[in-house]
């Protein structure tokens, strides 16, 4: 498909296009939800600015770490460096709550629709704010569990309670020795389990919920919004191609994108098509 980009840089152009994504959330049978990390961002899990220099100032000082994300990067040189830094990364932004209420707005907005969710965040912000677990895939993996960084078998771990102590104990970012995940059957360092290469763990939930999601698509009925939410151009091969591709298949569905910037649909969709750059925070006020 070849592409048009659509901005929303006036506030008629705004109006006009939150008005229509309000009649065709009105008009849908079915929601398909497709959510990145600009969600997260409106909802206040910012990486950067205020918030990281509210948690992080110190690795800020001693490494020059400069955001959350590249953080994540960095090569610590003891294991103790590297947990004190990921502890603290998943306990801000897997189990503390985000400061605004976009995600039980969604919700609100949906709840009454047969709907699903697919996401490549990894924060559980969806559980969190109360969508039903079984309308949920985590494409990328949850900042809330560990697997064997080997791996030596395709199982996951609850790590809240390990997170946490590792977060009340740590001491000039070293967490203690003791505190150090392994895999509780070969003995390696277990690691978060995120997407990063082929050895991310695919477990037996992971594959569920890829078959709740499959058998969803299959049986939907009746009108369908494809509603992206915060979705950029890393993995566009995960929720932005397959929406354009499904919409543009079904002469009854909608697409619709909201995003900061880079608001853009197939030509092909035309009308069908709703492209809002902007906040979503403000979108789903709106709406």
């Amino acid at each position: 498909m070849s592409t048009a980009g659509k901005t929303t840089t006036s506030t008629g152009r705004f109006s006009d296009e939150t008005a229509r994504l309000r009649q065709a959330l009105d008009r849908a049978d079915t929601v398909v939800v497709g959510a990145g990390a600009g969600l997260s961002a409106a909802a206040g899990f910012s990486y950067d600015g205020e918030r990281f220099e509210r948690y992080f100032s110190d690795f800020a000082e001693k490494y020059g770490i400069r955001d959350m994300y590249s953080g994540g990067f960095y090569p610590f040189q003891t294991p103790e460096e590297y947990w004190a830094w990921w502890s603290r990364h998943i306990w801000v932004n897997r189990y503390m709550d985000p400061p605004r209420p976009v995600y039980e707005k969604l919700l609100e907005m949906v709840k009454d629709k047969e709907y699903f969710v697919i996401t490549t965040n990894v924060d559980h912000c969806f559980q969190k704010a109360g969508f039903d677990k079984q309308r949920l895939f985590y494409t990328q993996g949850d900042y809330g569990l560990f697997q064997c960084s080997e791996p030596c078998h395709d199982a996951t771990y609850d790590n809240e309670d390990t997170v946490r102590r590792m977060v009340e104990q740590q001491r000039d970012m070293r967490v203690p020795t003791q505190l150090l995940p392994v895999c509780p059957r070969c003995g390696r360092p277990m690691t978060v389990n995120l997407r990063a290469d082929d050895r991310f763990v695919q477990d037996e939930g992971w594959y569920a919920a890829a078959e709740r999601y499959k058998a969803f698509l299959h049986a939907r009925r009746g009108r369908t919004l494809f509603l992206e939410l915060g979705v950029g151009y890393n993995t566009p091969g995960i929720i932005k191609y397959p929406f354009w591709h499904m919409a543009g298949e079904d002469p009854d569905a909608v697409y619709a994108c909201v995003c900061r910037s880079r608001a853009w649909a197939p030509r092909e969709l035309g009308e069908r098509a709703i492209c809002l750059a902007g906040d979503i925070a403000r979108v789903l006020e709106a709406l």
